[in-house]
C-alpha cells in the first residue's frame, strides 16, 4: 500500500519498519523525514520494491536489498513526474544532466505527485533561504475541499463516500412528497379517524359486560334495547373504520406511487446528465437495480409499511391514553415490556441497516452479471463460456444467499423475542388485573375492556418491531438512490450560459491537458481548426486521438486549458445546445431497438420520411434498407442485431447526417465496413463535408489523403501538422507510420496473391492492417 509521510522528529514513526531498518544508520538524529514514497518497478519495468526518502538536506533512494544511493539537495536540481501507457516516471535532473530515474505503476501516481510537490516546495524554500513550511493541503478543483492522502479524486465530488445507510435518509424523500402534501395531510387525517374508530369496540365491551351480561348471570333480564344499542354501536364503528381505512389506503397508495414515479424519473434524468467518466466507474446492472428495484422497495415502504407505522404509532398513543383514563395503575403495568423491546430494537437496527445495504449491493452484482451476459450472449456462445458465466451467476447468487441468511439469523431471533416479551407483559396484566378484581378495585367489564385494548396495544408493538426490518431495507435503498442524485456531474451546466448564434464551426484548442484518473492522456495540445476544414487525426493507439474528440464533444471537460467554438468556451454553452451542432459517428455503431427509420431519425424525431430517405441515400444505406422485408419500417434487434457491421455503421452515419451539423466527427467511422462499402461512403462524405468542419480519425491512412490537414499525435501531444504530401516530405513521425503501414500492406498483397489454399496461418492475416 502506497503511503506518503510528512515531516516528524521521529523517523521511526515516519517510515514503515522495513525501510526504517535500512535507513536508520543513514539518517542523522536531527534530520527529520520530510516525505517518503514507495515504488514498485525497477529500471527494466520488472516488479521490485524500493523507496525514496527526502529530507531538507538530501534525497535518498533505497532498494529492497538495502542498497542506498544519496543525492545532496542542490539549488539547480529538478524533479519531474510524468506517466505514459500505464507507467509513471520520476526523473531527477541537475543543471547539466539527468541524475536518476525511477519507474512505478499508476497506483502510486497520486503519492508520486505529492512527493514531487513537496520536493519543489523544499527547493523553493532553500533558494529563498528559509525553512520549508508544512505541506500545503491539495484542494479539489471543484469544491475546494482538501483531498485525502494518496488520492487525486475528491470523495465528495466523485460520489465515493461510503457510509452505512441511516434511517434519517428516508426523511430526504420529503422533497418528492412536498408536491403531494395535500394528499398526505388527507391520508393522515383519515388514518387518525380510522384509528379512533377501531378503538370504539373495546370501549363498548365495558357497559356490555357490566350492564348486560354480568346482571344476566345474577338473575336479571337482558335489556334488549341496550343490547341493540351496544351491538349497533359496534357495527357502526366497524363500518366507519372500514370506509375510512379504504379511503386512507387508496389515497396514500396513490401518494406513494407518485413519489416512486417522481423518484425514478428524477434519478434517471440526473443519471443522463452525468458525464461519461461517471459511467466508466459504474456497472450497468447496478445502476439498473438502483433505479428499478430500489425505488420500488421505497414505494412499497411508503404505500404499505409507512402507513402501518403511522397507524401503529397513533394506535399506541390513543390506546395508552384510554388505558390511563380507565385505570392508571393497570396502564403502568402494561408498559413493563416497552424498555426491553426498545433496547432490542436499538440492538438489531444497526445490524439490519448494514445487512440490507450489503444485500442491495450484492443484488446489483447479480443484475450486473445478467446485464453483461445477455447482451454479450453471442460472444459467450462463440467462446463456449456458458459454464463460466453460469458459475459467475451461481457465485453472485451464493453471496446474495449468504448475506440474506446472515440477516435472517438476526431477524429470526428478534421477532420471536418481541412476541415473547409481549406475551409475558400480557400475563403480568392478567395477574395484576385479577388481583384488582379480587380487591374490588375494578369490575370484570373494565378488565375485559383493558385486555381487549392491551391485545391491540401489544399487537401494534409487535407490528412496529417488524417495521424495523422494512424501514432499514428502505433506508438502504434510499441511500443507494441518493448516491446517484448527490453525484455532481464532471461536465456541469454553466452558471451564466452563453447561447451560440450562427455557428460557423471554428474550433480552437488552447493548451489543453486531460487526466483520466491517475493517467495523463493529453498534455499542452494546441490546435486551430477553421470553418469547413477537414482535419485528420493520426497516431498510434493510445496517442489521445479519441480523447481529444471526446473533449470536443464535451463528453469530458478539460483538466487544463480550454476548447472554444467560434471563440466561445464550450464550458459556457449549455451542454444540449452545444451538442446539437455536432454530428458524431462512433467506431462501434450502436442502434436502439426499433425500426430503421426511428434509428436514423434518433437525433431529429420529427424528421419526415423524405428527409430520412435522403440521409440514408447520402450514407449509401438506401439500397440495402429497401432489400429488408419492411424496408424503413423493418425492426432492428437490440444493439442492431440482424444487421451486419457495415450496415449498422451506414445507418449511424445517416443518423449523424440527418441533423445537418456544423461540426462532423468521424471516430474511425469506416473501421467496420469492407473496402467496397468504404469507397461508397467516402464518395458520399466528399460531398457532405463541404461547408462543415470535419474531424476524422481513421485507422487506414489512405482514407485521410483528402483531408485539408493531418494532425499527428503521440503520447498525448501534437507532434506534426500538415497535408499528406508535406508530412511525407518531412520524413518524420507520420512518414514512419505511413511506411510501416505500406510495407505491411505490400507483404499481405504478396501473401494473398499466392496460389495456396487458406490455412490456419494465412486465414489469420487481415486484408488491410489497422493502425489505431
Amino acid at each position: 500500500m502506497l503511503t506518503e509521510a510528512m515531516a516528524t522528529t521521529d523517523t521511526a514513526t515516519s517510515l514503515p519498519a522495513p525501510w526504517h531498518r535500512h535507513l536508520h544508520s543513514t539518517l542523522a538524529a536531527d534530520e527529520p523525514v520530510e516525505a517518503w514514497l514507495t515504488l514498485d518497478l525497477d529500471a527494466s519495468l520488472h516488479f521490485a520494491d524500493s523507496a525514496l526518502v527526502m529530507t531538507t538536506r538530501r534525497l535518498i533512494a533505497c532498494s529492497a536489498d538495502g542498497h542506498i544511493t544519496i543525492w545532496p539537495l542542490a539549488l539547480s536540481m529538478e524533479l519531474h513526474a510524468s506517466d505514459h501507457a500505464g507507467v509513471g516516471t520520476l526523473a531527477l535532473h541537475s543543471e547539466a544532466e539527468r541524475l536518476a530515474i525511477w519507474r512505478f505503476t499508476l497506483t502510486h501516481n497520486p503519492a508520486a505527485l505529492r512527493f514531487n510537490r513537496r520536493f519543489d516546495q523544499i527547493l523553493e524554500a532553500l533558494r529563498e533561504g528559509r525553512e520549508p513550511g508544512p505541506t500545503p493541503a491539495v484542494l479539489c478543483a471543484q469544491c475546494q475541499a482538501p483531498l485525502p492522502p494518496d488520492e487525486d479524486d475528491c470523495p465528495a465530488c466523485s460520489g465515493t463516500i461510503d457510509q452505512p445507510p441511516s434511517t434519517w435518509t428516508l426523511f430526504r424523500l420529503w422533497r418528492f412528497a412536498k408536491p403531494y402534501k395535500g394528499q398526505l395531510l388527507a391520508g393522515f387525517l383519515l388514518t387518525l379517524a380510522a384509528t379512533g374508530a377501531t378503538l370504539v369496540p373495546p370501549y363498548l365491551t365495558m357497559p356490555l359486560m357490566d350492564n348486560v351480561l354480568i346482571p344476566y348471570q345474577n338473575g336479571q333480564q337482558i335489556d334488549t334495547s341496550l343490547v341493540v344499542l351496544y351491538l349497533g354501536g359496534l357495527l357502526a364503528s366497524a363500518v366507519v373504520a372500514w370506509g375510512l381505512g379504504w379511503a386512507r389506503t387508496y389515497i396514500l397508495a396513490l401518494f406513494s406511487e407518485r413519489i416512486g414515479a417522481d423518484l425514478r424519473t428524477t434519478t434517471y434524468d440526473h443519471l443522463l446528465r452525468q458525464s461519461l467518466e461517471y459511467f466508466g466507474n459504474k456497472r450497468t446492472g447496478d445502476l439498473m437495480a438502483r433505479i428499478s428495484s430500489e425505488t420500488d422497495r421505497i414505494c412499497v415502504f411508503l404505500s404499505l409499511h409507512a402507513l402501518d407505522f403511522a397507524t401503529d404509532v397513533l394506535m399506541i398513543i390513543m390506546t395508552a391514553v384510554i388505558l390511563a383514563s380507565i385505570n392508571p395503575w393497570l396502564a403502568l403495568v402494561t408498559l413493563v415490556p416497552l424498555p426491553f423491546i426498545a433496547w432490542l430494537i436499538h440492538l438489531v437496527r444497526d445490524r439490519l441497516r448494514t445487512g440490507f445495504d450489503k444485500t442491495g449491493r450484492v443484488w446489483g452484482e447479480i443484475t450486473s452479471v445478467l446485464a453483461d451476459t445477455i447482451p454479450g450472449i453471442r460472444v459467450v456462445k462463440a467462446f463456449a463460456q456458458e459454464k463460466r458465466e453460469s458459475e459467475r451467476f451461481h457465485e453472485a447468487n451464493r453471496i446474495n444467499l449468504e448475506a440474506n441468511d446472515k440477516l435472517n439469523r438476526v431477524w429470526s431471533l428478534f421477532s420471536p423475542t418481541v412476541a415473547l416479551l409481549t406475551e409475558i407483559g400480557l400475563l403480568v396484566v392478567w395477574a395484576f388485573g385479577i388481583w384488582q378484581v379480587a380487591n374490588n378495585d375494578i369490575t370484570v367489564g373494565v378488565l375485559t375492556a383493558f385486555l381487549a385494548y392491551i391485545g391491540r396495544f401489544y399487537g401494534r408493538l409487535d407490528s412496529m418491531s417488524r417495521i424495523v426490518s422494512v424501514t432499514q431495507k428502505a433506508a438502504a435503498g434510499a441511500k443507494r438512490v441518493f448516491d446517484i442524485l448527490d453525484h455532481a456531474s464532471s461536465v456541469p451546466e454553466p452558471t451564466n450560459p452563453v447561447h451560440l448564434k450562427g455557428v460557423t464551426g471554428q474550433i480552437t484548442v488552447s493548451k489543453v491537458g486531460f487526466r483520466y484518473g491517475n493517467r495523463a492522456v493529453l498534455r499542452d495540445v494546441d490546435l486551430a481548426i477553421q470553418p469547413g476544414e477537414m482535419i485528420g487525426l493520426v497516431g498510434h493507439s493510445g496517442s489521445g486521438k479519441s480523447t481529444l474528440v471526446n473533449l470536443m464533444c464535451r463528453f469530458y471537460d478539460v483538466s487544463e486549458g480550454a476548447i472554444r467554438i467560434d471563440g466561445v468556451d464550450v464550458r459556457s454553452v449549455p451542454v444540449a445546445e452545444y451538442r446539437q451542432h455536432i454530428g458524431l459517428v462512433l467506431q462501434e455503431p450502436f442502434l436502439f431497438f426499433g425500426t430503421i427509420a426511428e434509428n436514423i431519425a434518433y437525433g431529429r424525431p420529427g424528421a419526415t420520411r423524405d428527409e430520412i430517405v435522403a440521409a440514408a441515400r447520402a450514407a449509401h444505406a438506401h439500397e440495402f434498407i429497401l432489400r429488408l422485408p419492411q424496408g424503413y419500417d423493418s425492426l432492428v434487434g437490440e444493439r442492431g442485431q440482424g444487421l451486419s457491421g457495415g450496415e449498422r455503421q451506414r445507418i449511424s452515419i445517416a443518423r449523424a447526417l440527418l441533423i445537418d451539423p456544423k461540426i462532423l466527427i468521424l471516430d474511425e467511422a469506416t473501421s467496420s465496413v469492407d473496402t467496397e462499402t468504404e469507397k461508397e461512403i467516402q464518395k458520399a462524405l466528399d460531398n457532405l463535408v463541404r461547408g462543415r468542419t470535419t474531424i476524422a480519425i481513421a485507422h487506414r491512412l489512405s482514407t485521410l489523403r483528402k483531408a485539408n490537414r493531418l494532425v499527428v499525435m503521440d503520447r498525448g501531444r501534437v507532434v506534426e501538422e500538415g497535408d499528406h504530401d508535406t508530412l511525407i516530405e518531412r520524413r518524420g513521425f507520420y512518414w514512419r507510420l505511413y511506411e510501416a503501414q505500406q510495407r505491411q500492406v505490400d507483404a499481405e498483397a504478396v501473401t494473398l496473391s499466392a496460389p495456396v489454399l487458406p490455412s490456419a496461418h494465412t486465414a489469420g492475416i487481415a486484408a488491410e492492417p489497422a493502425l489505431k
